[in-house]
């Protein structure tokens, strides 16, 4: 069970990752990444693992240590927990990645393998994008004129 939980966790995050990598702008893409809800279902696999093994997680977060810790992660349930966790948290940077992207403008072609990267080593990822986000900020894009304002036709 404890396997198949691992891995759902990742599966639960998959579909929101898939969304904004790879249909940055459809329409609902943006209303589902703008939802904090979508790590509900990971964190529910969270305390599926997390609860069986409550005394030995909360020794190492209460007190944490590098044996206690490694104590915890030697436990399966406490390495999938630690797993999901990771996997929830890296889904709301990814989510937070996406929307700040989109209000700056970043070109989806960058934000695409910028997301890849955050699913597969968020640091790396979350301190390219914070470095991007800095340039970005302080050379905003300029906004094409629309065919509206512009008046272009179709």
């Amino acid at each position: 069970m404890t396997q198949f939980l691992f891995e759902l966790s990742f599966w639960l995050a998959a579909p929101v990752w898939l969304l904004m990598i790879f249909a940055p702008g459809w329409g609902p893409t943006a209303r589902i990444a703008g939802s904090p809800l979508t790590v509900v279902p990971v964190l529910l696999v969270y305390l599926a693992l997390a609860v069986p093994v409550f005394p030995e997680l909360w020794t190492a977060v209460s007190s944490p240590d590098l044996g206690t810790f490694r104590e915890l992660t030697a436990l399966a349930d406490g390495a999938g927990a630690v797993w999901a966790q990771v996997i929830a948290w890296d889904l709301l940077i990814g989510q937070w990645m996406y929307l700040e992207g989109r209000r700056l403008g970043i070109p989806a072609l960058l934000m695409g393998p910028l997301l890849v990267l955050t699913v597969l080593l968020s640091p790396f990822g979350l301190l390219v994008f914070l470095g991007l986000r800095a340039v970005r900020s302080r050379h905003p894009a300029r906004e094409e004129p629309s065919a509206a304002t512009s008046g272009a036709r179709p």
